[in-house]
This record gives C-alpha cells, sequence and structure tokens, in this order.
C-alpha cells in the first residue's frame, strides 16, 4: 500500500501578512484580504454552443455563459462546465484583450464589472449553472436571470447608458 507523504496545511488565516493570531475577528481569510488588495475586473462572455441535448432548447447564440477575471497579473477564466468546474490560469501577458478575443470568436461579451463583494445573509440554494455561477462572481446585487439570455438581457439592460459596476462599494479603480 502506498502512502502520500504528509504535507502540512496551510493556515490562510496565520499566512496572511499582517495577520497576529489569525481568526474571523481579524479581518477573515489571507486570500480574501489578498484578493481585495489586488483590483480585478471581471468580464463575462455568452455563446452558442450546445454540449448537452437538453442545451437545444435555450435561446441560439446563448446557451452557455462563462466568465474571465483580470488583474495585474492577467486572466483567469472560469468556465462551469456540466459536471465540472474548470478553472484556468491563462498563460497570456496580463495586456492580452481575452474579451476581444472572445468577440473574434462569436461569443457576446459584457463588461468589466467589479466583482461583487459577499453577500452579507444567507446564500440562496441554487444548483450550480453557469448562470448560477456569473451571478455570484457579479455578487448580491446581481440582476435574478435562470438562463443565459436572461442575464444577459438584464445586464445589458442595466448598464445601457452606465459604468458597469455593481458592486455597493466604491467605483472603478
Amino acid at each position: 500500500m502506498n502512502s502520500a507523504p504528509s504535507v502540512p496545511m496551510i493556515d490562510l488565516l496565520a499566512a496572511a501578512p499582517g495577520n497576529r493570531g489569525g481568526g474571523a475577528a481579524s479581518g477573515g481569510a489571507g486570500h480574501r484580504r489578498v484578493a481585495e488588495s489586488r483590483p480585478q475586473l471581471l468580464w463575462l462572455a455568452f455563446g452558442g454552443g450546445a454540449d448537452q441535448g437538453w442545451m437545444r432548447l435555450l435561446r441560439p447564440g446563448f446557451r452557455h455563459c462563462f466568465a474571465g477575471l483580470q488583474d495585474e497579473a492577467g486572466w483567469t477564466v472560469l468556465d462551469p462546465l456540466s459536471g465540472r468546474l474548470l478553472v484556468t490560469r491563462l498563460a497570456v501577458d496580463s495586456g492580452f484583450d481575452l474579451p476581444g478575443f472572445w468577440r473574434r470568436a462569436g461569443c457576446r461579451v459584457l463588461g468589466p464589472f467589479l466583482p461583487g463583494a459577499p453577500a452579507r445573509a444567507l446564500p440562496a440554494v441554487v444548483p450550480l449553472s453557469c448562470v448560477s455561477l456569473c451571478r455570484a462572481l457579479l455578487g448580491p446585487t446581481a440582476p435574478f436571470a435562470v438562463t443565459p439570455y436572461g442575464l444577459f438581457r438584464r445586464l445589458e439592460k442595466k448598464f445601457r447608458n452606465e459604468e458597469n459596476v455593481l458592486d455597493e462599494g466604491e467605483g472603478r479603480g
């Protein structure tokens, strides 16, 4: 029987810079503070691919949605596939125009948005779907939608003549 070597778990609370003692009272998890200290922009892409038969019931061109988070170091793509969440850090320059690439590939793209702050209420109980993931990234003020087209339409309507910022706090940095 093979056994994996024992590797100590990293204490994310204690590993955060400036955290002496950890705990929620001192500001929460270290990875959350690091993410909050590095501004991110969120882009949502909507496409027409149907890898499951039931997806053909959805509006053509809006059968799937996925997200890209941009920070000073580059891009992270979050793509909820059937039965799996794909999270990929792209090996491209930080200045790469990912939204433009998605548009050239035939996707409809909305953004940039500021990723939402954590909700202060109980989380909604919804199954993981591409729409629920994108809504979770937008935060608690995201418009309600069940289908990719419904989310696209509500976001487009809400931000037709405004800056694409759903966060109730500060504006774009």
